[in-house]
């Protein structure tokens, strides 16, 4: 699956991918605030492409001003959460990489990915997490449409070995639909 908008092209993880993926994963201000470790080298990138971003619902987030993977998206749905969720919801997961933050790309990607779970893969809800102090990732959910529902304190993350609290926001099918953002 392929996802396009204005300014981006939502596409499948390859190998071929894993310079770009270094180059961003790299550094130490993205991965431990989306509660997994910097990546070490391209061969690291390699096999996390593999492993974790061959899932058919996790995208490189490509700009076409670039033409090369910038970040990355998912869904984890159901059982593929941390959330405990039921089959008919998710959890959307994203980062970008520095150099492009404050572009508003994130939210471009997000609402693609939105529209992608409600439309094609007839989610009802989406669940958003993030670290608590993660304020960035907090207002790409707010811009999104998604509404703050609890907080869980505590919560160990195994990657890399910490326990932060985290912000749980959900966006329901229902509300998207009537807001179409």
């Amino acid at each position: 699956m392929v996802l396009e908008t204005q300014r981006l092209i939502l596409r499948p993880w390859s190998g071929e991918d894993a310079q770009f993926l270094y180059r961003y994963a790299k550094d130490p201000r993205v991965g431990p605030m989306a509660g997994w470790p910097v990546h070490t080298s391209v061969d690291d990138s390699r096999d996390i492409i593999s492993e974790i971003l061959s899932d058919p619902n996790t995208f490189a987030i490509v700009s076409k001003q670039v033409a090369h993977p910038i970040g990355s998206i998912g869904l984890m749905i159901g059982e593929e959460s941390v959330l405990d969720l039921p089959e008919d919801e998710a959890e959307i997961g994203y980062w970008i990489g520095v150099p492009y933050w404050g572009r508003h790309l994130t939210p471009e990607a997000v609402l693609a990915v939105i529209r992608y779970g409600f439309e094609n893969l007839h989610l009802k809800k989406l669940w958003c997490g993030s670290l608590e102090n993660n304020v960035r990732s907090i207002r790409v959910q707010e811009k999104c449409g998604f509404e703050y529902r609890f907080t869980q304190k505590d919560v160990f993350l195994p990657l890399i070995n910490e326990s932060h609290t985290q912000r749980i926001s959900c966006l329901t099918k229902e509300k998207w639909e009537t807001e179409q953002l």
